[in-house]
């Protein structure tokens, strides 16, 4: 018995000592998720201000080592960027002037989301004459902003940013549609159907730190949870989101139920609307300039 209290008290002088001190080996559960994510989104391995042609850079996707493809807000053009000598190597212009918000790419195809909803599909986009076919989707939301391949189910994701319809059962959901590659046809239920309130909940369990609002009873967590950017991690699998306007990466597993949260500084990821990985795990992150400069950030995977 005496053994037995021995090793209680012996353990929990232990715990104190390790958050008192920060004892290396002695990680906080916050700690440790963010080392099982395999990001450190608080020292980038890379960072390059990009030229003013991409202040409004609202997408990319990753065409090699030293290569990526981007839009922006506005302009129908695509953007062959060099990030090896931080330079936009070929623009070709594949539409007319519009919100641009997405892209992906899928052999060696792109695909452009424009925010209503149409899908742009560019065969031979580096030739002097890249062909474009155009799929209206019928979408049902009149904002959308994430686009990325799914190879694994053949298939598009396409992340509504805005509301879905109208009325109060339609406030706190956010959902992501799928358009089939092989019947070119937008699914009609959403594939992932997420509830802010479940995420909002899953912050609070794991200690994250959320924007307050005062209210009549007290302060309640704010989360606008508006997806600008998705893409599919190359090794796990898992669904990564970005919330431009909560400063804010989410991952989902498979079926939907988020399993890392992670909320990003607010001066390093002024407006995060692209995110795009490597075949090893690496990941782009593009951020808008508004009144800064537009920024490629990327970070190294450690798993």
């Amino acid at each position: 018995m005496k053994k037995s209290l021995l090793f209680f008290f012996s353990l929990f002088i232990i715990s104190v000592t390790c958050v008192a001190y920060a004892l290396p080996g002695c990680s906080s559960q916050a700690e440790e998720e963010k080392i099982n994510y395999g990001y450190d989104f608080s020292s980038p391995e890379q960072k390059l201000i990009l030229p003013d042609t991409l202040r409004e850079i609202s997408g990319l996707t990753i065409l090699d080592s030293s290569t990526f493809a981007c839009v922006q807000d506005e302009n129908g053009i695509l953007f062959l960027y060099d990030s090896k000598n931080n330079r936009v190597k070929q623009e070709i212009r594949f539409a007319a002037d519009g919100d641009y918000e997405g892209i992906c790419r899928v052999g060696a195809a792109l695909y452009v989301l424009r925010s209503d909803g149409e899908l742009f599909h560019i065969s031979n986009y580096a030739s002097a004459a890249p062909e474009v076919e155009t799929f209206t989707t019928g979408i049902p939301a009149d904002n959308n902003e994430g686009l990325c391949y799914d190879s694994l189910n053949n298939r598009l994701l396409v992340a509504c940013k805005g509301k879905i319809g109208k009325g109060k059962e339609f406030k706190d959901r956010r959902v992501i549609y799928a358009f089939d590659l092989a019947t070119k046809k937008l699914g009609d239920e959403p594939v992932f159907d997420f509830d802010v309130n479940e995420v909002i909940a899953f912050a609070e369990q794991h200690k994250i730190d959320l924007p307050v609002k005062e209210k009549k009873n007290g302060e309640v967590a704010v989360l606008k949870f508006r997806p600008s950017a998705i893409a599919i991690h190359p090794l796990t699998n898992e669904l990564y989101l970005l919330s431009a306007v909560d400063h804010a990466l989410f991952v989902f597993n498979t079926s939907g139920v988020i399993q890392h949260m992670e909320m990003l500084d607010e001066t390093m990821f002024n407006k995060a609307e692209g995110i795009s990985f490597y075949p090893n795990g690496d990941l782009l992150i593009t951020n808008e300039a508004q009144d800064k400069k537009p920024t490629l950030l990327k970070f190294t995977y450690m798993p």
